[in-house]
């Protein structure tokens, strides 16, 4: 049962409330089409129904007269508004996962496999958790915890960190920073230290290298790397085409989820994954 709690007038002025009303127009379209006197012929003769000009197939008078009795049908029932709403809501996201899907298949390598990601976890792991952050992220700093207990608790998942600056470019010089950091084998230990500091500057990215034992002169020589910026701007062509809009973000196998996640959610989600079984893990 839907619910009962119909939308206001003003409602409907909402970016949500904008979607019923649209919804709305779709299904007055829908009728027009299919009330359509001059459609019968032409289907009968064609697997693929023509597109009917709805303007053209009634007059004025009749038009009116069909806009009033869906008027007043609606007016009786609003609740359908609802109903073609929450549809529509369903049929965008179930496209939206398999236009998800699609790219992750597609892009496999560059999401799973890309040699200027940091992996940690099982490197032979048989599933991969892949989380898309940046350092100035809140959400992001709680998850760094979560992945350690998720690779605690199961010794067969392979965790690749995918670096995503969203947040100006402090969080881009300390992304870049950490790539960098990866030919010192310094990275998690400098991961985990710029989690632990609540806002990550230019400035502070050089002194947690350094306290972490990087080479500071090095490490700023490795980040002029093209490599590294080619993979960053990979990196954002991923997260927009897969609908992920803020961090942090994560791929397990063909899903995705946007937002953080605890370590008792990416279990599930990796229980569901293998008993469905892996499409490419």
């Amino acid at each position: 049962m839907f619910n009962r709690a119909l939308p206001s007038v003003a409602a409907l002025t909402t970016p949500k409330g904008a979607g019923v009303a649209a919804a709305a127009i779709v299904a007055l379209a829908a009728l027009g089409t299919v009330l359509s006197p001059t459609r019968d012929a032409a289907v009968a003769q064609s697997s693929a129904p023509p597109a009917v000009d709805v303007s053209k197939s009634f007059s004025t008078d009749q038009r009116k007269a069909i806009e009033q009795v869906v008027r007043e049908y609606l007016l009786a029932h609003p609740e359908i508004l609802v109903e073609v709403s929450k549809e529509l809501e369903q049929r965008q996201q179930a496209q939206l996962a398999a236009n998800q899907q699609k790219l992750i298949v597609e892009k496999k390598a560059s999401i799973f496999r890309a040699p200027t990601d940091f992996v940690f976890g099982n490197p032979n792991g048989n599933i991969t958790v892949v989380e898309f952050f940046d350092y100035n992220c809140g959400w992001c700093k709680r998850a760094v915890d979560e992945l350690v207990k998720l690779t605690k608790t199961d010794p067969n998942i392979r965790v690749v960190m995918k670096e995503l600056p969203i947040f100006g470019e402090n969080s881009a010089f300390a992304a870049k920073a950490a790539m960098a950091s990866i030919a010192q084998g310094k990275y998690w230990d400098f991961h985990v230290a710029l989690m632990k500091e609540r806002q990550v500057t230019k400035d502070n990215t050089l002194k947690i290298a350094e306290k972490v034992g990087i080479d500071v002169a090095r490490l700023k020589r490795d980040m002029e790397n093209p490599a590294i910026e080619a993979a960053l701007a990979v990196n954002h062509e991923l997260a927009q085409g897969l609908g992920i809009e803020g961090t942090p973000g994560f791929i397990v196998d063909s899903r995705v989820n946007v937002g953080f996640l605890p370590a008792d959610g990416l279990k599930q989600m990796i229980a569901e994954i293998r008993k469905a079984g892996c499409q490419v893990c």
